[in-house]
């Protein structure tokens, strides 16, 4: 992309010679130099995202003190995080991030199940952010997530609502390895992921909403006035 852009400039560069209107030309390479900016906060942002991941996967691995199923089952107290990464970075980042963070908790707490965490764990995990990044976060402004309760309200429901739909595929999952029922999996799972996202995601959404309107180095694709 970026080699392109750079040659698309360089083409519109040499026709200054042929009596280009500069008022035109000027417009144009604006809207390339803003291309590619917007290229490079992608980049930035992907990257961003793996980090994010990280942080999170350690953080569900080992800041969980409640023990719902001693030894099975842990309360998820940072549950939230994929879904406010989501709406307040991008689709891709909660996705990442979500993704990411699933893959690094099942290894650091020995249960990486391949089939179950690279593919149902990780892809619904990654859900929980992108459902709230293409919803809440598309539709509404930093500012508005930092002062308003509208946007609060709308994280809280959408959040939810891809937490409810990664545990029943995850119960489904666990029944269908028969590794546990589901109705047990569907009521521990659920309790141990949704209490978190219910309480931890306004506080998330108002609070890193303002960071990343007060600092200038957080990447985001999101509109802050």
């Amino acid at each position: 992309m970026f080699a392109v852009t750079s040659q698309y400039a360089k083409i519109l560069l040499s026709y200054k010679s042929t009596g280009l209107p500069n008022y035109l030309l000027n417009k144009i390479l604006n809207m390339t130099k803003r291309a590619r900016r917007q290229e490079a906060n992608r980049v930035l942002i992907a990257g961003f995202a793996v980090f994010l991941g990280i942080i999170t996967g350690v953080l569900w691995a080992y800041a969980n003190p409640l023990q719902l199923v001693p030894g099975i089952i842990q309360w998820r107290t940072f549950a939230f995080l994929p879904p406010a990464i989501g709406i307040l970075i991008s689709p891709t980042a909660g996705f990442v991030s979500g993704y990411v963070g699933a893959v690094v908790w099942s290894l650091l707490a020995s249960t990486f199940i391949p089939v179950h965490t690279l593919i149902i764990d990780g892809v619904m995990s990654g859900v929980t952010g992108l459902i709230p990044a293409m919803t809440t976060g598309r539709k509404f402004t930093l500012s508005q997530m930092a002062s308003g309760k509208q946007a609060i309200v709308h994280a809280v429901i959408m959040s939810a609502g891809a937490t409810v739909i990664m545990v029943v595929a995850i119960a489904a999952s666990f029944a269908v390895m028969k590794i546990y029922v589901f109705w047990w999996a569907l009521l521990w799972v659920g309790l141990s992921t949704l209490v978190p996202v219910l309480l931890g995601t306004p506080l998330a959404i108002r609070y890193g909403s303002r960071m990343i309107q007060a600092t200038q180095w957080i990447p985001t694709e999101r509109r802050k006035g």
